[in-house]
């Protein structure tokens, strides 16, 4: 009989924004090591949507096929992705098959108020259901992240608690992009930049203390409900989500304001790492801040237009801020994500031979 796979990947790859980003990024990483199998795992979630294009364009360059249909899915270790894609379905439609079953927490279970995100049990129980494992895992993808698991995992069911464990380390975003100079003058340019949805804005008031017309730019891409709901501000730039290449974005601006509605945290936030390693000093809320240990300046709306200021003011300030952050994405490179990979779980169960 063929020995199975090392490592196989059940990634639903519709999803739009971060999740998508940090599977393609994982993809690249993980090639030196090893060569995985992926599977498809169509949802009801996103019945209409094409592929994320991110994801299209690392499975082409790297030459993995994505396996579509039913068929088992069998390897030493297979990673799941973001579990919130079964939420509007009732079980998976094919069978695990494997040493360790590893699940992407890249939603926060628990919200502000300490309200579910989502139905975690009903996405659980059909992974659980449909999977032959000797451990099944929940890795979360940042300190924050792990508290809100941490948090349900207390409180779930015991049966829940007895086939998961919290993973000993976290399954972080990897950021491999290249790091750009500071700019030596920056400017009173700011952006926002996140996929669409009400749940990933703050109120109106808050936007505009972010974005007052005082700037000279304020650009915020993936504003689809702004438009659609006819919310004007003459001085906001307002684009649909990929209207304009990433990089293009981060070339217009020198300050990256990223605030969220109050009923929603990030889990990391990628694009946060995404404008620290584009040379910008990034401002959002403390708790998000906290995941980057200094590279993200935790603060309110009310402080930006005060510390965009001071930034202005002392250019060599912007410079040394946004170096040091910069060295701080060193925790998320690729080759720190294969040493993770290796030990994952316990010597026991290296994934090098």
């Amino acid at each position: 009989m063929a020995q199975p796979p090392r490592i196989a990947y059940l990634i639903e790859p519709r999803f739009p924004g971060g999740t998508s980003s940090a599977v393609a990024a994982e993809l690249r990483a993980i090639e030196p090591m090893v060569r995985p199998v992926i599977h498809d795992a169509a949802s009801a979630m996103f019945p209409k949507r094409a592929l994320a294009q991110v994801l299209t364009d690392t499975l082409a360059d790297l030459r993995l096929p994505l396996l579509d249909g039913d068929r088992p899915v069998s390897a030493e270790m297979v990673v799941v992705h973001n579990p919130a894609f079964l939420k509007f379905q009732s079980d998976l439609g094919r069978p695990i098959y494997c040493r360790d079953l590893v699940v992407v927490t890249h939603e926060n279970f628990l919200r502000p108020g300490n309200v579910e995100a989502f139905d975690i049990g009903k996405c659980l129980g059909a992974l659980d259901r449909a999977s032959l494992s000797l451990n099944k895992w929940l890795a979360p993808v940042s300190p924050s992240n792990r508290e809100t698991v941490a948090e349900w995992l207390a409180i779930a069911e015991p049966k829940i608690r007895q086939r998961w464990r919290l993973a000993p380390s976290d399954w972080f975003n990897i950021i491999d992009h290249p790091r750009a100079r500071p700019r030596p003058q920056p400017r009173d340019r700011r952006g926002r930049l996140s996929r669409p949805g009400w749940e990933k804005f703050p109120a109106p008031a808050d936007l505009d203390l972010c974005f007052p017309a005082t700037a000279e730019t304020n650009l915020i891409l993936g504003a689809d409900h702004l438009l659609k709901a006819d919310i004007v501000r003459p001085h906001w730039r307002l684009l649909p989500f990929g209207m304009l290449p990433v990089a293009s974005f981060f070339e217009e601006i020198d300050f990256l304001v990223h605030f969220t509605a109050p009923g929603w945290r990030e889990s990391f936030g990628r694009v946060l790492a995404e404008g620290i390693a584009s040379g910008k000093v990034v401002l959002s809320d403390p708790e998000t801040a906290a995941n980057f240990g200094g590279a993200v300046i935790g603060c309110q709306p009310a402080q930006v237009d005060a510390l965009i200021g001071h930034y202005i003011a002392e250019p060599a300030a912007y410079r040394d801020h946004v170096l040091r952050a910069q060295a701080h994405l060193d925790r998320y490179a690729p080759t720190a994500f294969r040493q993770m990979l290796e030990t994952f779980g316990s010597p026991a169960r290296r994934m090098a031979a």
